[in-house]
Formats: C-alpha cells, structure tokens, sequence
C-alpha cells in the first residue's frame, strides 16, 4: 500500500491500540456498524481479522485505510470503482499503473466539480451584492 493508503487517523498516540472492534470503529470513523460490515462484505475492506469468538479485530492499518476511503467516497468515486481499487491494491505492486489511473480519473471529476462549484459561488455573490444595493446595505 503506498503511504496514504496506510496512514493512520489523525488521532493521538495515546488513544491507540492494537485492535479495536466493530463498534468502537464505528465510533472512531463516524461509519455504521452495518456500512462496516457491507465495505467488508463487498469487498472494499482487505480481509479484517476475527478474535477466538469470532469478533471482528481491526488494526490501525484498517483505520488508515478506512480514512483514505472516505476521502475516495468525498471526490464522489463511484462505489464500483472503489472496489476496482482495493481489488488492484490488494493483487500488488504491478497493479501501480491502473490504480494511478482511476486516481487520474477521479482527479479529473473533482476538478470539474471544483469549477463548477466555483462558477456558482461566482452567481451567488452577484446576487448577494445586488440585493445588498437595493436593500440600502452595501454590497459585500
């Protein structure tokens, strides 16, 4: 995995430990226990340890790793090719070329939606500034 697909959550070192289960993942994260176990279940999460009881263990890697997914699932990635990318993370290093590439891809997105997001803010301030003239206020 490269660095980002690994770095731990911005916690301090003091709050963390060697395994954590569903629900304090849960807590950790802000994701469902059920969102948990469907990113496992469809593939989007690696393959999470289990206790002697059958209790799901995640480790701080699976927390880095959850982190970078909310930041795919933030640029609007479709959940399909989130999978794609943790299938090619998963195959190994010679899978470096396409995993860029869906990453190029999203990048491409992201921008797009960044200008379309910056046109708008554009018409919103017109308007703002329009109706702080004729409502005697000043424009901002």
């Amino acid at each position: 995995m490269s660095v980002i697909e690994s770095t731990s959550t911005a916690r301090p070192p003091a709050t963390r430990k060697d395994r954590y289960t569903i629900s304090e993942v849960a807590a950790l994260t802000g994701l469902t226990a059920h969102t948990l176990r469907w990113y496992e279940r469809i593939g989007l999460m690696p393959h999470v340890d289990r206790s002697h009881t059958g209790q799901r263990r995640f480790t701080e890697r699976d927390l880095g790793w959850l982190a970078f997914v909310g930041k795919l699932r933030l640029t609007g990635m479709p959940v399909a090719d989130m999978v794609r990318y943790a299938e090619l993370v998963r195959e190994g290093d010679h899978t470096h070329a396409e995993r860029r590439a869906l990453l190029e891809e999203t990048r491409r997105d992201v921008l797009t939606r960044i200008a379309e997001l910056q046109d708008t803010l554009a018409v919103l301030d017109l308007k703002i500034d329009h109706y702080g003239t004729i409502c005697g206020g000043s424009p901002s």
